[in-house]
């Protein structure tokens, strides 16, 4: 699942310009990697992020970052929905969120309610169905753009079993696309009434070409200047 969602978020990142990236959630990894964005930087109250701080109250600038990457970040958050405000007050208008979750409408579900106390990531994980999480982006000013289901094999811990349910990962996508056991989707923040303004260099090249005259061939310049003397005489 690991390789599965970092290739989704290297399809989601790398066509996202701009000067700041931040990714919160699952440090350990990098899924910037494909993203061409110079300053990117992990955050996260566990030890080994590059900023330490809480997703729920970020010490970034309002409309400071062009792109924020929660890989599994809502679902060990207290409060969701209030990590999810704090990425929207610190991208930029038009600013990319990406986000990777577990589908609650999958094996992967099933298999959470058999486990015991204390199994640990990702089972004891809090799992947010996709229609939830388009509801939050909704309210919040977001507009999907992509998005993916992947993983739809039973999560089997014996190689064995893996490669025998392999053909599960090859066929889930045709035949049952909701019920793969994660997702990866794209949104990006619309600000309505926002109107793009041009700099003023190609504004003034403009003013400077309405204004500029325009060429004549010396023959009509010349049949202008004998009909201006006819009238004289």
């Amino acid at each position: 699942m690991l390789d599965w969602e970092r290739s989704q978020f290297d399809l989601a990142t790398e066509d996202i310009f701009g000067y700041r990236a931040v990714q919160m959630g699952l440090h350990q990894h990098d899924f910037l990697r494909a993203n061409r964005i110079p300053f990117r930087f992990t955050l996260s109250l566990d030890h080994g992020a590059a900023l330490a701080a809480d997703p729920m109250q970020l010490p970034l600038a309002g409309q400071s970052v062009d792109l924020v990457a929660l890989p599994h970040a809502l679902e060990s958050a207290a409060d969701p929905h209030l990590v999810l405000r704090e990425a929207e007050r610190v991208l930029i208008p038009e600013g990319q969120l990406v986000i990777s979750g577990f589908n609650p409408l999958s094996l992967w579900r099933l298999r959470q309610l058999f486990a015991r106390k204390g199994a640990g990531a990702p089972w004891e994980a809090r799992f947010i169905g996709l229609l939830r999480l388009k509801d939050w982006l909704h309210l919040l000013g977001f507009e999907l753009n992509g998005g993916r289901f992947g993983c739809y094999a039973p999560p089997f811990e014996a190689q064995r079993w893996q490669s025998r349910f392999a053909f599960m990962d090859k066929a889930g996508a045709r035949w049952w696309p909701i019920m793969g056991g994660a997702y990866v989707v794209r949104a990006v923040k619309r600000v309505h009434g926002m109107r793009l303004i041009a700099p003023a260099w190609r504004k003034e090249r403009a003013r400077r070409r309405a204004l500029a005259t325009i060429p004549q061939r010396n023959g009509h310049a010349a049949n202008r200047s004998r009909r201006q003397n006819g009238r004289n005489d």
